[in-house]
């Protein structure tokens, strides 16, 4: 039986969303953008033979016939997942513990700030591996931006022992599934997504169908094979992953490379994670060497001054399964404009204005007239509401030009109506605090542990003015 084809036509595809529409206009009209649609050539369709298609894979994989039969949920055995250690603490926590077979993780992050650093520090300790010893070309390295050579000076400069490490130079989704189909890897590397294209795509490299149809294929790939797959994903000028949002919504894991052009430290954050936590953060650390893991992140974000100083405030938050101490700072000065202005670093900026307002109505507290500037120390962004009571804190300190105990540390959620609200996880917090050497903390009445720390004097406090009262 012969496929039939239909007639060629063209489509007009949004960069940013990926939705379609049959004529052009200067506005996409699903997600708002400006400017982003642009002219596709689409090929003809083809009707597909009836059984046609698959990959074929080891013994237990699963087969084409397999994922289009219809089961009974009561009839499926779940299973537990099998995870591989990666060989790297940090990348196996943002990861919930390691790497799941037939997953795909997809990496972000601005160009230079160690992504393709990092696969391959993770690729050549996934190969020195145990559980990987006995495979021959267990992991396969895709490279469509760097030549064979460029990746093996920087392993070199990194370092590392490749040992069995596979390199590929290819851009060609087809000849990539291919070669995979006939060495049968374990984890699979692609640098990056934008470089690939289809031959069944007439459009360019990085655009928004290339991406969608061989992301789609090597989803597929993975489910077939319980191939670990990586993709690497450029940024746009705004932060989010370039190309169209459904290709968060293909993967099972998205992470995202954060850190600041001057500093040494880079954090994995997780946003995604069918297999994991949520918000899960990884510590790095940026050297000659490469990317060297930070176990006890802590200490580098405590960069305390020798002595108290007004503005500064240790803040115990929470990221994913770990609570950390960040410093909390800020700057309350004369402002000569008519509108004062309110600056958050790693904070929310529209809940520092909603704070002020709540130090206004019931702390008595007025900074109409006042510049103020909030900061997380070593670049840390922090979006969960246990920060309020911190950065209320680090405002007054600035603001009465007192400083506060250096063995203070607080956390807890301010509401609307004056109220310190509990937030997660309060006595893990508290034993964080306690194991650096803290002596003092203010926090939540509901928060504070029925046999208390060891070794940490507790204040519970209920309302917005307690809270200033004990301090």
């Amino acid at each position: 039986m012969t496929a039939t084809t239909k007639k060629a036509r063209s489509l007009y595809v949004c960069n940013s969303c990926g939705a379609q529409s049959p004529k052009w206009s200067g506005r996409c009209a699903d997600c708002g953008a400006w400017n982003s649609i642009e002219q596709v050539a689409m090929p003809p369709k083809t009707t597909p033979r009836p059984g046609g298609g698959g990959y074929a894979g080891a013994a237990g994989h699963a087969s084409r016939a397999d994922l289009g039969a219809i089961h009974r949920l009561a009839e499926i055995a779940p299973e537990q997942e099998v995870r591989t250690p990666s060989g790297i603490a940090e990348l196996d926590r943002v990861l919930g513990g390691g790497l799941v077979q037939g997953s795909v993780v997809l990496i972000g992050g601005d160009p230079g700030i160690g992504k393709s650093t990092l696969l391959l520090q993770a690729c050549a300790a996934i190969d020195a591996n145990l559980a990987f010893a006995s495979d021959k070309g267990s992991v396969l390295y895709v490279t469509g931006e760097e030549s064979p050579q460029q990746v093996s000076l920087r392993a070199q400069r990194l370092g590392l022992k490749p040992g069995g490490l596979n390199l590929l130079a290819e851009t060609c989704i087809e000849q990539i599934l291919a070669t995979t189909a006939a060495e049968a890897p374990r984890v699979l590397v692609i640098d990056s997504i934008q470089t690939l294209y289809t031959d069944a795509l007439t459009s360019a490299p990085g655009s928004v169908s290339q991406v969608r149809e061989t992301a789609a294929q090597l989803v597929r790939y993975a489910k077939l094979t319980d191939t670990t797959v990586f993709l690497v994903g450029h940024v746009t000028k705004e932060g989010a992953l370039a190309g169209p949002r459904v290709l968060e919504h293909m993967v099972d894991t998205v992470l995202y490379f954060e850190g600041e052009s001057g500093s040494a430290h880079r954090l994995v954050r997780a946003v995604k994670n069918r297999f994991g936590a949520v918000n899960e953060l990884g510590v790095f650390a940026m050297t000659d060497r490469g990317l060297r893991q930070v176990s006890n992140p802590s200490a580098i974000f405590l960069s305390r001054h020798s002595e108290p100083a007004p503005g500064s405030i240790v803040l115990v938050t929470r990221e994913g399964t770990r609570p950390m101490l960040v410093e909390v700072q800020a700057l309350v000065d004369q402002s000569p404009l008519a509108n004062p202005r309110r600056l958050a670093v790693g904070l929310e900026q529209n809940r520092l204005a909603m704070l002020l307002a709540v130090l206004h109505r019931h702390g008595g507290i007025a900074m109409f007239d006042q510049d103020v500037f909030t900061n997380v120390v070593g670049g840390v962004r922090v979006t969960e509401t246990a920060a309020d009571l911190a950065v209320l804190f680090a405002i007054l300190s600035s603001f009465r030009d007192k400083a506060l105990p250096m063995d203070l540390a607080v956390f807890g959620e301010v509401g609307l109506s004056g109220e310190i609200r509990p937030v997660p996880n309060g006595p893990d917090r508290l034993r964080e605090a306690a194991k650096h050497g803290f002596k003092q903390a203010v926090v939540p009445k509901a928060n504070v542990p029925k046999g208390g720390v060891g070794g940490l004097k507790i204040q519970p406090v209920l309302t917005l003015r307690e809270a200033i009262d004990a301090v």
